[in-house]
């Protein structure tokens, strides 16, 4: 099947605030939790944009997926989209070969795989490739992986340059990345790079909690609210047990900590099981200011 797709939705100027969140992971406790915060924060669904990945590991890849399409939020195409919308052979995840995790995803991919409709697949086929929106001014688009492949792994210690030729390849201020897990938000030559990490799977600091990321107007900047999320991580990975998927992803949906650390570069190893705290950062021209 030819794997045409949306390059990009505009969304156009928004007021805010915008909620960004990424990796659902057929994490249906941790996805329903979000949507009900999403609510008791007064947030439209007009702005609230998914970084992609809706299925993976957790237990319910279609009711996850069923609850994102009836909620309605602009969804970034990633590499689980775009492999489970035309029927792959694997997740695309870019696991190396014989890894660790990539033993792991069969398992869970074919789990996955088994359980959605082609409704779901349709669904996961429409989802465009980048999403752009304005704020305050401000250009951003919103990407999976990186600019120069969808399943790329760009975290903070990542290599500076990836960072910056996607920048100038999209011409925009600031670029929203999903696919990595952790959340982080740098500024580069007064551009911003940020992702708000994962709600499906814990940030690997040794707690429970997942991440998302509120964007708030102010004075002409932005405040980057990192946000974690309490939710039935208990139960979670108790579905996950019951259906026989990988003990590795159950166990940290409830110890915080990842099953393996391949994907990470070694700055990055290092922090494994520091708790995250929730923090803000303003970024305004031409100097950013954060406060814990």
């Amino acid at each position: 099947m030819n794997k045409t797709t949306t390059d990009n939705l505009d969304l156009g100027p928004l007021d805010g605030p915008v909620l960004i969140f990424g990796g659902p992971y057929s994490n249906l406790h941790a996805t329903a939790a979000l949507k009900v915060e999403a609510e008791k924060l007064g947030i439209p669904t007009s702005q609230i944009i998914c970084t992609g990945d809706v299925v993976a590991y957790a237990a319910a890849p279609d009711a996850t997926t069923q609850l994102m399409m009836d909620w309605g939020v602009a969804t970034v195409m990633g590499n689980c989209e775009e492999s489970f919308g035309w029927q792959d052979d694997d997740c695309g995840c870019g696991f190396d070969e014989g890894t660790e995790c990539d033993i792991l995803s069969r398992k869970w991919y074919a789990y996955a795989d088994s359980r959605l409709n082609p409704d779901h697949r349709a669904w996961m086929r429409a989802c465009p490739r980048q999403i752009t929106f304005t704020l305050t001014g401000r250009r951003f688009a919103v990407i999976h992986g990186s600019v120069q492949s969808i399943n790329e792994f760009v975290f903070e210690a990542s290599d500076d340059a990836t960072k910056i030729a996607g920048l100038d390849a999209l011409g925009v201020d600031a670029i929203i990345g999903g696919h990595s897990g952790v959340p982080f938000t740098q500024v580069i030559d007064d551009r911003l790079w940020h992702n708000a990490g994962v709600i499906g799977m814990p940030a690997n600091d040794g707690t429970p909690r997942v991440w998302y990321t509120v964007l708030h107007p102010e004075d002409g900047g932005i405040r980057i609210e990192h946000r974690a999320l309490d939710y039935d991580h208990t139960g979670a990975a108790e579905d996950m047990r019951r259906l026989g998927l990988p003990s590795g992803y159950a166990d940290c949906i409830e110890t915080g900590l990842w099953p393996n650390l391949d994907v990470m570069p070694e700055l990055e190893k290092t922090k494994s099981g520091a708790e995250l705290s929730e923090r803000t950062v303003i970024w305004s021209r031409p100097v950013m200011a954060a406060a814990e």
